[in-house]
């Protein structure tokens, strides 16, 4: 990228601060797509919307700091489709490659993008692990306008597939960019950039940025999110996490932990409570994933419990609670998990479960935040009368687990759950309620 084809970063203040646009039309974007955002339910750009499409629709590059849920792919995309529209007469096959660290923001991606696209009868390609390779190459040889894959997925079909080629094409977008620039994706990113021309235009989208590519950014999450904490001895943290949730029994949680072993047991002790719980990790697979994810969309169950392989950028609408049950080490990953609410102008609320270990990490989080995060205070007496329900639905969750394998068989995780999710959640309500009266 030429510097000065480089755009500000999306986000920060400006001096005099310019007058961003309050429509689409304002923004230059054409009939076509403002209908198509109207029927999407986009009234209006986000800020990061009006910030940066101006710069994409001048034609520069973009590196893009925005909060998780901004609309980061609507400022990418709508861009992309307008340069499509303009030149409809013309042949546009593989037009834009767009690259996401996880499975679920590409097809997410993909699932915008056609959206947007529908009315021009956009043809876009998903090019993702744990999808059926042949499936990937009859949609590759449909000759699609927008590629969207993950790197390791779209590397093997560039170098496998027949006739599959990115030389020609004339944007490429990086979403969730600081992922994507870690050492994991290293090679195979440093190989499709040398299967793409040098003359193309490029778009950084992320949350937060590594150095590898910001020259200096603040790292802060939104006004309309409130955080606090917990210090809980590590002993009780399931009785102040049952606490927490007794507090706000109807809210849509997103609850944080380390292990995908975790989010079993979690899923499976909330479920012994009452609680409407699933789970999502990276070790269950994609069809699970993806289940757990619409049925949480669709509000079938109102508490999601998960690692960060879910907190990448996914478009979950409607979050109102982010529990941090496990601290996260990367204090750049708890930016990523409490951007799961207070999205789009929304309020939010994230409440963080730090135990005596992980007090360390809730410290560097401050820091990076630049702020103190409020601690919250709670009668013990209100957390002790919990030990016991807690410790029956748990003992439960655990023989469950050793009954169907646990971590000893070779599984996939969550592989046998629907069994216990078919089965009423009055019962274990009615089991819960008589255990609390005690």
């Amino acid at each position: 990228m030429a510097n000065e084809d480089l755009a500000v970063e999306a986000g920060e203040k400006q001096d005099p601060a310019p007058r961003l646009a309050s429509t689409f039309a304002e923004l230059g974007i054409c009939k076509e797509l403002v209908e198509a955002c109207d029927l999407m339910g986009w009234k209006e750009p986000t800020r990061i919307q009006a910030e940066a499409i101006p710069h994409a629709l001048q034609g520069k590059d973009l590196i893009a700091l925005a909060q998780t849920g901004s609309g980061k792919t609507g400022a990418f995309a709508l861009p992309i489709l307008q340069e499509l529209l303009e030149n409809r007469d013309v042949q546009h096959s593989f037009f834009a490659c767009v690259l996401s660290p996880t499975r679920e923001l590409a097809i997410q991606i993909a699932e915008q993008f056609e959206a947007l696209g529908s009315a021009i009868g956009l043809r876009c390609s998903v090019l993702v692990g744990g999808v059926d390779r042949m499936q990937q190459v009859l949609s590759i040889g449909k000759r699609p306008h927008i590629v969207v894959g993950t790197p390791g997925r779209l590397l093997d079909h560039l170098t496998d597939t027949k006739g599959f080629s990115l030389k020609k094409i004339k944007y490429l977008v990086l979403d969730e960019a600081d992922k994507l620039l870690n050492v994991e994706f290293e090679k195979a990113l440093d190989d499709i950039l040398k299967e793409i021309p040098k003359d193309r235009r490029t778009f950084l989208f992320s949350a937060t940025m590594t150095k590898k590519v910001e020259a200096a950014s603040k790292y802060s999450t939104v006004d309309s999110l409130k955080q606090e904490f917990y210090f809980v001895p590590a002993d009780y943290k399931d009785c102040y996490l049952l606490h927490v949730l007794n507090e706000r029994r109807e809210s849509m949680i997103m609850i944080f932990v380390r292990t995908c072993e975790s989010t079993r047991l979690l899923a499976l002790m909330l479920r012994n409570l009452g609680l409407k719980a699933m789970s999502i990790s990276g070790q269950m697979s994609q069809d699970k994933r993806l289940g757990a994810l619409n049925r949480f969309k669709a509000k079938d169950c109102n508490i999601l419990i998960c690692t960060d392989v879910a907190s990448r950028g996914l478009d979950i609408q409607g979050v109102d609670m982010v529990i941090n049950y496990d601290i996260p080490m990367n204090s750049k990953d708890y930016v990523h998990r409490v951007g799961r609410t207070a999205r789009a102008g929304r309020s939010g609320y994230a409440v963080s479960l730090v135990n005596q270990y992980e007090a360390q990490w809730f410290v560097l989080i401050e820091q990076l935040l630049g702020k103190k995060i409020d601690q919250c205070k709670v009668d013990p007496d209100e957390i002790m009368i919990l030990k016991e329900p807690i410790s029956d639905a748990k003992r439960i969750a655990l023989t469950k687990m050793k009954d169907s394998g646990g971590h000893k068989k070779r599984r996939k995780v969550g592989d046998d759950d629907d069994e216990v999710e078919d089965h009423a959640h009055s019962k274990r309500s009615k089991s819960f309620k008589k255990s609390n009266r005690r």
